[in-house]
């Protein structure tokens, strides 16, 4: 489970503070169905029409959902994540930044024994225009997020925000928005987010928006050598010096690679076209969707 959808239920750690409430009013708004929250302080609350339980396995028990979004500091982060993949959640979405390494680590290796999918951390999270979002991303606004048939990948909230932005404002609209994460171990990769839209009916073309550190855009060159679906990809970073670290964690380049070319040469030989700014995105998709040979219809 990567791709948001509808009939999804969510579950909203921290739902009362103030992070948790503004976005939980806004995920709602969209369409989002939040079946309950989470604050050991107001167990046996009702806040924005839904139970507010003192632990997800309880809210597990009693008030049964798909997807949990952490609205949790750094310091209990962990405690947190493992009760909602304790509890069964399918997918976390890990929007906490600054965990600790060694939370970080448990967090993936108990997600990993319980079939947990992780999103993050430090990820904006999840759209899916005309159906809802979770996380802190602008899903609700119809200005920056619409329905449409492309798919956005990124490591960067507010470059995805941003690229969403220009696809909306060229009539091209969004199929799903995937916010990966920042920083440097994150449990959904590009390559898987890539391989989501793929097999996603509804995705005609997707974007990628990388950062230069790590190697997770060469990865998914791999994977978008052998699709059938354009791919358009803007890799953040270019002017950056080597070995030093700019924004996101993860964005660091070492000597054994992460480099702009790297990355950019990787995607291109994959048949992906890259673009030199966020603005060229969409003529670029438009020109791939041209491109592409007439489909045949099926009797």
């Amino acid at each position: 489970m990567i791709i948001f959808r509808k009939q999804h239920r969510v579950l909203v750690q921290g739902i009362t503070g103030k992070q948790g409430s503004f976005w939980t009013e806004k995920m709602i708004g969209a369409g989002t169905r939040i079946v309950a929250g989470v604050n050991p302080k107001r167990a046996g609350d009702i806040y924005l029409d839904a139970p507010i339980y003192a632990s997800a396995q309880r809210a597990m028990a009693e008030t049964p959902f798909d997807v949990a979004v952490m609205f949790i500091p750094p310091a209990l982060a962990k405690h947190a994540a493992l009760d909602a993949i304790e509890a069964g959640a399918k997918l976390l979405v890990v929007l906490t930044e600054h965990i600790p390494i060694h939370d970080v680590m448990a967090i993936h290796a108990v997600a990993r024994i319980n079939g947990t999918r992780i999103l993050g951390p430090n990820t904006a999270g999840l759209v899916t225009p005309g159906e809802g979002f979770v996380g802190i991303m602008p899903g609700h606004n119809d200005t920056i997020f619409r329905p449409g048939a492309i798919g956005v990948v990124s490591r960067s909230g507010s470059l995805g925000t941003l690229v969403s932005l220009n696809l909306t404002r060229a009539g091209l609209g969004q199929s799903a928005f995937i916010g990966i994460g920042g920083d440097p171990m994150i449990g959904t990769t590009t390559r898987d987010a890539l391989e989501a839209l793929d097999r996603d009916p509804r995705t005609q073309a997707v974007v990628l928006v990388g950062e230069i550190g790590g190697a997770m855009e060469e990865d998914a060159a791999i994977h978008a050598a052998g699709m059938s679906k354009p791919v358009v990809a803007f890799i953040a970073g270019r002017a950056a010096p080597p070995g030093k670290k700019m924004g996101h964690a993860g964005a660091i380049v070492g000597a054994s690679g992460g480099s702009y070319a790297g990355k950019r040469n990787a995607l291109e030989r994959a048949g992906v076209t890259v673009v030199d700014t966020p603005a060229e995105i969409p003529d670029a998709v438009r020109r791939r969707l041209a491109e592409r040979p007439p489909q045949v219809a099926s009797h």
